[in-house]
């Protein structure tokens, strides 16, 4: 069956300016893609990947170029052979999910043939001085748990604000590879202290083979390591959690293919996302079904949200309903 698809972007104001060891947004800039057969239509939503040179203009260019044969009627399994693991796949691969969910008349749970439950995401507090990221950590310490990223200032100092502002919270560092193997060893043990459970993507992925003979005093989880299934094989015995994020994969597909391959390797699953609405964190809560950590809360810091939002409370996000996707 043919399709027609179409791309447009969207930018969603954030609530304040998010800053990461790397770079700062002050907007979360997605494409969206549609697909649709005439009678329904399916939708997905990516930010791509930064750190991979990923951008709109690629993401969309990256699309145009497979457009005809994505529009002839490809499927799911063609189009992994078809575009490379990136944001453009991810857009592409959620609107074809949605768009058979709309057919069949199935939800993407009977697709799948699961239960979906409720799920705790992380609220995520951005790099800030020590005064304001105790604030917004006051602000959400009602949440069960709360991420923190570091790597620019004292992770020390800013633990230790986060917990005064949150004393009750779980908490979990993610320095997007700004440590050096020295930072990690210095920091741990402290950190430890203060109650953070577990340390995301320390060191550079270029760099963190290193970590094959240490033995960490907190759980180390790979993000920037590792994108698909491919790169799990690399990351054992480095990594004892692995965050899967639909942008790095490059769609659901992969991801459940990666989230299956973890497991039966002993890994620990996280989901993650890379800003957005609503409309991409849908895909990421299949995932979260899995994951001893969900970071999903990208809605949180925009101003707005698309229509038929998911609901977050507290932590806790409910099902989604299939207005929204699947």
């Amino acid at each position: 069956m043919a399709y027609q698809i179409t791309v447009s972007e969207d930018s969603w104001r954030l609530k304040k300016a998010f800053q990461i060891s790397r770079e700062v947004h002050t907007h979360a800039s997605v494409i969206v893609c549609e697909l649709s057969d005439g009678k329904f239509t399916g939708h997905g939503e990516a930010a791509g990947v930064s750190y991979n040179g990923e951008t709109i203009m690629s993401m969309r260019a990256e699309i145009e170029r497979v457009s005809k044969q994505i529009a002839d009627g490809i499927s799911r399994d063609v189009l992994q052979k078809l575009m490379l693991p990136g944001g453009a796949r991810n857009a592409v691969d959620c609107a074809m999910w949605d768009l058979e969910s709309k057919r069949s008349g199935k939800t993407i749970w009977q697709l799948l043939d699961r239960q979906p439950a409720s799920v705790t995401t992380v609220y995520t507090v951005g790099i800030d001085s020590s005064e304001n990221m105790q604030k917004d950590a006051a602000n959400h310490n009602d949440w069960p748990i709360i991420k923190v990223k570091v790597g620019i200032g004292d992770p020390i100092e800013q633990i230790v604000a986060i917990r005064k502002g949150a004393p009750n919270s779980a908490i979990m560092v993610d320095a997007n590879q700004a440590w050096t193997f020295n930072d990690l060893k210095r920091y741990t043990v402290d950190l430890k202290n203060l109650g953070v459970e577990m340390i995301e993507q320390p060191i550079s992925a270029a760099d963190d083979e290193v970590l094959r003979d240490y033995e960490s005093p907190l759980p180390l989880c790979a993000d920037e390591s590792c994108a698909t299934a491919a790169d799990l094989d690399r990351i054992a015995g480095l990594y004892s959690m692995v965050n899967i994020k639909l942008d790095k994969s490059g769609g659901l597909t992969e991801a459940i293919i990666m989230a299956s391959k973890a497991k039966s390797m002993g890994l620990e699953l996280m989901v993650g996302n890379m800003l957005g609405s609503s409309l991409a964190m849908a895909p990421a809560f299949v995932i979260a079904q899995d994951c001893c950590y969900v970071d999903i809360d990208g809605p949180l810091l925009q101003m707005e949200d698309c229509d038929h939002a998911m609901h977050y409370e507290y932590g806790r996000v409910e099902v989604f309903v299939p207005e929204l996707w699947g």
